[in-house]
């Protein structure tokens, strides 16, 4: 599965030293004086276990992942700064608009420190980044909190996020309209709610199938669907290449087949899969229950909004 290539590799000379000093001491670097708010923070535990004290009410918050871009915007935060989504050159699609005109810090590979410095971030939303060398280094250049765990909830995410923010109540607002918004469509889906639904994302190198364990597994979940085949088991990766020999692990009543091209259409991909005579022979294809969708929000890292737009999307797709 391809990512985008990170900016630039990480620094570790002393020019990345000196930046991260200034951070430290930001009037001697022109920034404004933060020092008058230094004792109005509150401490929070991240996803590693980790207490860290962030600003009451940051005003410059670095986004290093998807979903920690995701859940700043709808928290109401615009970030500094953000790194690239998977397969993409800035935000993911489903985000572009929101996030015009925010800098590019990093990709899915990693950050780019001295982009993350020059944003003078007072908070950094480090998503799910477990290399302790780069923690280390953005430690020195504002409170980072690591805020997607090991089992890579959304929700969960979402909620330290907000507490990160100093937005709880917003996050917690917004898990009450999503699960009411979540029951509504399961109630309007009557028999549909317990058909069985398949996600892949197709590219250049194929098919490659979302398995549980990754953000729209726990979409899917809350809409009480079956998931058909290895989409039923925890997957080792983010996703699961299938050859065309056993495309029958995507067969099911329904499916949702995403790309990160931006330039692909949804009646062109439909026509290059219909080609294929393994796709033709799969039951959703032959009931025109085969929808494309985007990748960006279906089959990458999620978010809040991601999971609210993948609920209308089923809508659309399968309530008549």
């Amino acid at each position: 599965m391809a990512s985008t290539p990170a900016l630039r590799p990480f620094r570790t000379t002393a020019a990345v030293a000196t930046l991260a000093a200034c951070a430290l001491t930001l009037t001697a670097c022109g920034s404004s004086d933060t020092a008058s708010g230094a004792k109005d923070t509150s401490k929070v535990t991240d996803a590693t276990g980790t207490a860290v004290d962030v600003p009451a009410k940051p005003q410059r918050v670095v986004a290093l992942s998807e979903m920690d871009l995701d859940s700043a915007l709808t928290l109401g935060v615009e970030p500094v700064g953000l790194t690239a989504g998977r397969g993409q050159k800035g935000a993911p699609a489903y985000l572009a608009d929101k996030a015009k005109g925010i800098p590019v810090v990093g990709a899915v590979t990693g950050p780019d420190i001295e982009k993350v410095v020059q944003a003078k971030p007072d908070v950094i939303l480090a998503g799910q980044l477990a290399d302790k060398q780069v923690l280390k280094q953005l430690r020195t250049i504002a409170p980072t909190v690591v805020t997607i765990g090991a089992d890579k909830s959304w929700r969960k995410s979402l909620e330290l996020t907000g507490k990160a923010l100093g937005r709880t109540n917003q996050a917690e607002k917004f898990l009450d309209d999503y699960d009411g918004r979540a029951a509504a469509l399961k109630k309007d889906l009557g028999k549909r709610a317990g058909a069985s639904v398949s996600v892949a994302r197709y590219s250049a190198k194929g098919t490659a199938v979302m398995q549980q364990g990754v953000f729209i597994g726990d979409v899917l979940n809350d809409l009480g669907f079956k998931r058909p085949g290895i989409q039923a088991q925890p997957g080792k990766g983010h996703s699961t290449p299938l050859s065309e020999e056993n495309l029958k692990e995507i067969d099911a009543d329904w499916l949702f087949i995403g790309t990160l091209d931006p330039g692909s259409s949804e009646s062109s991909l439909l026509k290059e899969l219909t080609g294929k005579p393994a796709y033709r022979q799969l039951n959703a294809v032959r009931d025109h229950h085969a929808t494309v969708i985007d990748g960006s929000k279906w089959t990458s890292l999620g978010g809040p909004q991601a999971a609210v737009s993948v609920l209308d999307d089923i809508r659309k797709a399968m309530v008549k």
